[in-house]
């Protein structure tokens, strides 16, 4: 069984950074916005004792571990859900995960480019949920 996880947040708060930790596939990070175009994408296999034990005892031909999908999306802008920057990208392709993790700024580096231009993580947060709360308000509702 798979379960998906989208990375989300503003550009260069950390999201590749950690789909790199998480995952431990080669991935573009670079200290300016955008470096993520296309979503990046990682399996984790998760480790379960229980399957191994079943496994012992029933002697099945194939064992499936349960694993983790993670999705590394490119970073949100403020105006997302009328299409700015990645915007409609963005989106999209959260549409398609069963869970969200954000990640968002808690770092001063005068080399890595914040979009915000100050450290500010209650402001990325209440950005980030705007966006999310105005693209699905802007949906056709079906009746």
């Amino acid at each position: 069984m798979s379960f998906s996880v989208g990375i989300v947040g503003l550009p260069n708060v950390g999201k590749s950074t950690l789909f790199k930790a998480l995952t431990k596939k080669p991935v573009d990070i670079a200290p300016y916005p955008f470096t993520t175009i296309h979503p990046n994408l990682g399996v984790v296999l998760v480790p379960d004792e229980r399957l191994e034990k079943i496994a012992e005892l029933v002697k099945p031909e194939k064992r499936t571990p349960s694993a983790i999908e993670f999705i590394d999306i490119a970073g949100l802008l403020k105006g997302a859900h009328k299409g700015e920057g990645l915007g409609n990208q963005f989106l999209a392709e959260i549409r398609n995960c069963q869970a969200l993790l954000e990640v968002v700024r808690g770092f001063e580096a005068s080399g890595v480019e914040n979009v915000l231009g100050q450290v500010n993580p209650e402001k990325e947060i209440g950005t980030i949920k705007t966006e999310l709360l105005m693209k699905e308000s802007m949906k056709p509702k079906v009746s």
